[in-house]
């Protein structure tokens, strides 16, 4: 293709009195971009601020419920607890009166009891060990 072919197909130029300050193209292309704002947008709007509206009053009431339903599981828990306390009081009751029996099956009186119904009989000559130390006596 030839030069001037090329410039054929190129645009005219506008003279220079017809062309419009670059801020005033600048603002006509930035208008563009957007849509006129007419009654039929506003209605639109209208409605689309309404359907928001909704939706966000349905979200808040969403999260009361479920925040109730949290706190309602919140006091079934505290009284589980309480069970559980309540159980565990019980358990250390009943260990408690497990240990008394046994001391009582322990005491020295019982335990003599029961030596003797076995055959077993006391010592008449006690031999008790001594623990002092003695000086200058070494063994072994």
């Amino acid at each position: 293709m030839s030069l001037a072919t090329a410039r054929a197909f190129l645009p005219s130029r506008t003279p220079a009195k017809n062309r419009k300050p670059v801020g005033e193209r600048t603002a006509e292309v930035i208008l563009g971009l957007f849509p006129d704002v007419s009654s039929g947008a506003r209605a639109t709007q209208k409605y689309f601020a309404k359907f928001l509206t909704i939706v966000s009053l349905l979200g808040f009431l969403a999260l009361l419920g479920i925040n109730t339903l949290l706190a309602q599981d919140a006091f079934t828990l505290s009284n589980l607890l309480s069970n559980l306390k309540y159980e565990a009081k019980q358990l250390a009751d009943k260990r408690d009166a497990i240990n008394r029996s046994i001391d009582s099956y322990a005491a020295p009186e019982n335990l003599a009891a029961a030596a003797t119904l076995l055959g077993m009989r006391p010592s008449e000559t006690p031999v008790f060990l001594d623990l002092t130390p003695v000086m200058g006596v070494t063994n072994g």
